[in-house]
């Protein structure tokens, strides 16, 4: 019997370079039309002719970057520079934070070739080279700075062995110094070690005092290190000790450096300026480890008791850093090739915190179930799972709203034994007692919640919608009230909003119900049942075409909602004989609207 011969496989020696945009995820998340536009301009000017003129050819592009191949090192790190210059010169009149700056890997390895990529541990290793390159810079392999050395024209600074993420030998890196940083410097920031700081790491400095008045300094000081308690109380966040941030008071900072000494991700800087009448509270949130500033805010209100404001200052902060704090860690997780469960948890978070539809909430919920693939027992991804559970439930965007519900308890009551004083877990608890027809132990929950963590803006929120699903609409905006003094621009705004116009529909004040309505979809056009419960409260004060419209764009957005659906989720939520009757007329006016019956 005669044996087929096997395939050959094509190999070659190659000098690999790999090239990627450093924080790519952030800019197009700033400006996805923008972003893309200039980096295919600055990939066909400045990218392209280099490549070309040096021998070397794209092999692929990989979103935010490329892989070329070229016959010689040499040539491989001469179109490195080449190219590198030459953005530089094309981005040189931009805002640094709005930037395109490439990191370049090269390596030389045998590859395995097919017709339109190439494969193997010399890719891999010109892959990793990229990632720790620094905006700008090249990084090469011993490998390749032995057949360069002293034939490119560049100084390269030897930052020792490096174990590279997925490599299983440690590699030694060479990164050219070039731009004014010497290769002695750079070989001092390899001393320091990889910069692989914790997630959620950071250090709040002490805020200047701009007012110019030496008996200011025990409030400025006062909001420092009430900021950095309560920062202390997002789960999962280091944060650098008050004694240690107290050190760097009234000194220059450079937060890149700063941001190695102490291995932490974020810096929170920030100023206080009190005027005869005014006091005006200045902060930013920067990224050590490019420098950027990601955040700012200003505070800036009349003066009234000063302790007070201290507070509201500190819980409106706390509250906004959360939130942003998630955007940056889940747009760090997007560049990651190998998530791991935080990494999934954060993009959870961030698809959840979007918008109430269908599509949202299902993405979020592959995030948490995949980081519990990876970690069973990862309590911040049961709590994510049970979040989006009871929240599609809850929110009428699905027909299996009761076993959703049912999952959400049943993961949520798992978690709290796990971790019985995590304050987000009994918040999550408490919305699954008040959508089940439990709203007194639900409050009680929220209540709870708030014990643990005084900021937990959504736990009076929480309360003043299960007072509209007891009948006690009147009291429902006085705790919601108390959501926006603590967290004014919280994410999920626009489901407090439709709370106050639900429970002033309750009040049968249906105009103003209207405006509150409005309110919740210009905080976020993502959310389907505010359409159609702002088109129900439309249909009642006559303005039939807008109303229609609005049920249009609710079923854009969940093509299955019906009238039906509302009736039997709604029917579940209470038995109250006031909340029924608003319910009634909320189904009366949803079929004027135009609402399918389903």
């Amino acid at each position: 019997m005669v044996q087929e011969r096997p395939v050959r496989v094509e190999r070659r020696l190659s000098a690999i370079l790999a090239a990627d945009v450093a924080g790519y995820s952030r800019l197009m998340h700033d400006d996805e039309e923008t972003t893309h536009a200039k980096l295919t301009a600055l990939l066909l000017d400045g990218v392209a002719p280099a490549i070309t003129e040096h021998g070397g050819r794209f092999v692929k592009n990989t979103g935010d970057g490329f892989l070329a191949e070229f016959p010689s090192a040499v040539e491989a790190v001469r179109a490195a520079v080449q190219f590198q210059t030459r953005i530089k010169e094309l981005t040189i009149s931009e805002v640094e934070d709005r930037r395109i700056a490439f990191r370049v890997g090269v390596n030389i390895g045998d590859v395995v070739v097919e017709p339109h990529d190439i494969f193997g541990d010399g890719v891999n290793i010109a892959a990793r080279l990229e990632s720790i390159a620094e905006p700008g810079g090249i990084c090469i392999s011993s490998s390749a700075y032995d057949y360069v050395r002293g034939k490119v024209g560049v100084e390269f600074a030897d930052l020792g062995e490096q174990n590279l993420k997925n490599i299983a030998l440690p590699v030694r890196v060479y990164a050219a110094a070039r731009d004014g940083s010497s290769a002695a410097t750079l070989a001092e920031r390899a001393r320091l070690g990889p910069f692989s700081p914790p997630r959620l790491s950071i250090v709040v400095l002490p805020f200047a005092n701009l007012s110019g008045d030496p008996e200011q300094e025990y409030f400025v000081d006062g909001v420092t290190e009430s900021l950095t308690t309560d920062l202390s109380r997002i789960n999962g966040a280091f944060v650098i000790a008050r004694n240690t941030a107290f050190t760097f008071k009234g000194k220059p900072v450079d937060v890149k450096k700063l941001g190695r000494e102490l291995n932490i991700r974020y810096v929170l800087e920030g100023s206080v300026q009190r005027g005869s009448n005014r006091l005006r509270v200045n902060v930013q949130l920067i990224d050590t480890e490019i420098g950027n500033h990601l955040w700012a805010e200003r505070f800036d209100k009349p003066i009234a008791d000063l302790f007070d404001m201290q507070d509201e200052i500190v819980s409106r902060l706390a509250n906004t850093l959360n939130t942003e704090l998630i955007s940056a860690e889940a747009r760090r997780a997007e560049r990651s090739t190998h998530p791991d469960a935080m990494d999934l948890v954060f993009q959870g978070r961030a698809w959840f915190n979007k918008g109430l539809t269908p599509d949202c909430m299902a993405r979020a919920r592959s995030f948490f179930e995949n980081a519990m693939a990876l970690d069973p027992g990862n309590v911040e991804a049961m709590v994510g799972l049970a979040r989006v559970d009871v929240t599609a439930g809850g929110g009428l965007i699905t027909d299996d709203w009761s076993a959703r519900v049912a999952a959400a308890e049943t993961t949520i009551t798992q978690t709290l034994s796990l971790a019985p004083n995590h304050a987000l877990v009994h918040l999550v608890l408490g919305a699954v007692l008040i959508f089940t027809n439990r709203a007194a132990q639900g409050m009680a929950e929220c209540e709870e919640a708030l014990a643990l963590d005084r900021n937990l803006a959504g736990a009076h929120a929480l309360i003043g919608h299960a007072k509209f699903l007891l009948g006690r609409g009147a009291e429902t905006e006085a705790h919601i009230n108390e959501a926006f003094r603590l967290s004014p621009r919280d994410i999920l705004a626009h489901r407090w909003f439709l709370s106050i116009g639900s429970a002033k529909r309750q009040l049968n004040a249906d105009a103003e119900a209207v405006v509150w309505l409005r309110r919740s979809l210009d905080a976020n056009r993502n959310y389907s049942i505010a359409h159609f419960v702002l088109a129900a409260g439309l249909a009642r004060l006559g303005e039939l075409d807008e109303a229609r419209a609005n049920v249009q764009a609710g079923l854009a957005l969940d093509p299955s909602f019906t009238i039906r659906r509302y009736r039997d989720i709604a029917s579940a939520w209470s038995d109250n004989p006031t909340y029924r009757a608003g319910r009634e007329r909320v189904i009366e006016s949803m079929r004027l609207a135009g609402v399918p019956e389903g």
